[in-house]
């Protein structure tokens, strides 16, 4: 019961990762908005308004655990939806600690097949559905903060692997989570002031977003044994993360798979060389073949 008493909000939590945080931070004693407009792998369909859907049916699912829970069908890639998403926790439980990030959809193309409004949709759920609600929840925290009333507030956002080192075939997924860390890093270095953590993980799990590939590269755990893949495994980190006892912790990115959990070290400055001078154009090619010498060799692209 890590969380007892926290209020927390998750999006995209009617399916998959999300659903399976929101569950979790249940079972740990949090109150839980469940936010999901229940589209489809692709982001069509679902509605920013009215009940039921998925986002209800894991509110139904937390209440007969004994928990609370609220669902919140908000567009939170809009202002005003991650505005009433916010307000939806303070007036439904009078506060809000922890902010989730979650929500998203694939719509994958090869770069040179890749058209505009696949390019923007992806991009709007991804990185925009996470510095809205980041937003609108750093406004209310700093409220706080400034009335003298105690924050200890934590964001969890999400990013991917396909953000730290790139995938084939996902040029907007890839350019949308690779921004989100850069988000998760401005972001903390900004609301430590207020009493608010922010840190992102990169999960790799069985979801509507996956499943596929899974099904395409991985057999299927034979019965009882552990599944290395199921959601529920990213989820214990998402919770111990919006735990009072993480407050130490902040601005890291965690890649988590099955009953793995790394740190991420992203770009951090490596060999140089200055000239104290102009360089000439034709005298830099030796030069940066010896940084490289020097340098680690960067991860491989997936899927290349």
């Amino acid at each position: 019961m890590i969380c007892r008493d926290r209020v927390v909000i998750v999006t995209g939590a009617g399916r998959g990762l999300g659903r399976a945080h929101a569950l979790e931070f249940a079972r740990q004693g949090a109150k839980v908005v469940v936010n999901d407009l229940g589209v489809s792998l692709s982001g069509e369909g679902g509605s920013d308004a009215g009940s039921g859907g998925p986002a209800q049916d894991v509110v139904e699912e937390i209440r007969a655990l004994g928990g609370e829970a609220v669902a919140d069908r908000s567009d939170i890639a809009t202002d005003q939806g991650a505005r009433r998403l916010v307000a939806t926790a303070v007036e439904h439980f009078g506060r809000l600690d922890v902010l989730v990030n979650n929500a998203g959809f694939l719509r994958d193309r090869m770069l040179v097949n890749l058209s505009e409004e696949e390019w923007d949709a992806v991009i709007r759920v991804h990185l925009k559905g996470h510095f809205l609600p980041l937003k609108h929840a750093g406004l209310h925290w700093r409220a706080e903060s400034k009335a003298g009333r105690p924050v200890d507030a934590r964001v969890v956002n999400t990013s991917s692997g396909a953000g730290l080192l790139g995938s084939v075939g996902q040029g907007n997924y890839s350019a949308a989570k690779a921004g989100i860390v850069g988000l998760t890093l401005v972001a903390a270095a900004e609301l430590g002031r207020y009493g608010v953590t922010v840190n992102a993980i990169a999960p790799a799990a069985r979801t509507r977003m996956t499943e596929q590939v899974f099904a395409a590269t991985m057999a299927a755990p034979e019965e009882g044994a552990f599944d290395a893949m199921a959601p529920e495994n990213v989820s214990p980190l998402v919770v111990w993360l919006g735990s009072a006892e993480s407050k130490d912790v902040t601005g890291r990115v965690f890649e988590v798979e099955g009953g793995r959990i790394c740190v991420m070290e992203g770009f951090r400055h490596g060999p140089a060389a200055d000239r104290g001078a102009r360089w000439d154009p034709a005298g830099i090619g030796p030069e940066v073949a010896k940084l490289l010498g020097r340098a680690a060799a960067p991860e491989p692209v997936y899927g290349a």
